[in-house]
């Protein structure tokens, strides 16, 4: 028996957004008076949506952060992504090589998604299978959004493959009963390990042996 879906991250699965976002988020937060480090930044934010963000942004803060402050730094990334954002490398010749249907299922907004996708030619690809956060009443590590994904594409969540770079895109997997591969670009491997992943990896390359390897027996 084949995937019935494969449902991909998308920032650092299929986009190297995430050193661009990151970087432009600690020195944001660095100017509100939050000094993260970069690292720091990349454990409290990584894989999060936007308002959960700035949840835990103005818990930090103490107070409300600038009313502006997610719309300059939505300006900033696309700005930033314009000159600098670039496929995560081998992800093309993946998604060339896959038999089965695949879509996106993001924590990011539908703008974002959109500005992120075109810039890297993948737009017009998953152009209809693109499901994000803002999609359900809860994002990720909830398994609200790839339930939502896999009911879209008509697919049973055990019979979904999840590919994710974030501790709470794999919690949100396994949640969803699905089987989830930890795309090691970003975090270690152990971090998702512990959060669940079926099986991580570091060349993206290797994926689709993977997902070869792993289809569903039932």
């Amino acid at each position: 028996m084949s995937w019935d879906a494969v449902l991909f991250d998308c920032d650092g699965v299929l986009v190297d957004s995430e050193p661009i976002s990151n970087r432009i988020l600690t020195e944001m937060l660095n100017d509100l008076g939050l000094p993260l480090s970069s690292e720091e930044t990349l454990h409290h934010f990584l894989g999060r949506s936007m308002p959960m963000c700035m949840t835990i942004i103005e818990e930090k803060l103490g107070r409300p952060a600038p009313e502006n402050f997610t719309e300059q730094f939505h300006l900033r990334t696309v700005e930033a992504f314009e000159r600098h954002l670039e496929l995560v490398p081998g992800i093309g010749a993946v998604l060339d090589s896959l038999p089965w249907p695949h879509c996106v299922a993001s924590s990011g907004d539908h703008a974002k998604l959109h500005a992120t996708l075109t810039k890297t030619g993948l737009y017009e690809r998953f152009q209809g299978r693109i499901f994000s956060a803002g999609d359900v009443s809860r994002g990720k590590p909830h398994p609200d959004l790839f339930l939502y994904a896999a009911e879209r594409m008509g697919a049973a969540p055990a019979r979904c493959a999840v590919v994710e770079d974030s501790v709470l895109g794999v919690q949100a997997g396994v949640a969803a009963g699905m089987c989830v591969f930890g795309y090691a670009g970003t975090l270690g491997k152990r971090a998702l390990q512990e959060a669940g992943a079926h099986e991580t990896f570091e060349e993206m390359p290797a994926l689709r042996g993977l997902l070869q390897r792993h289809q569903p027996v039932a």
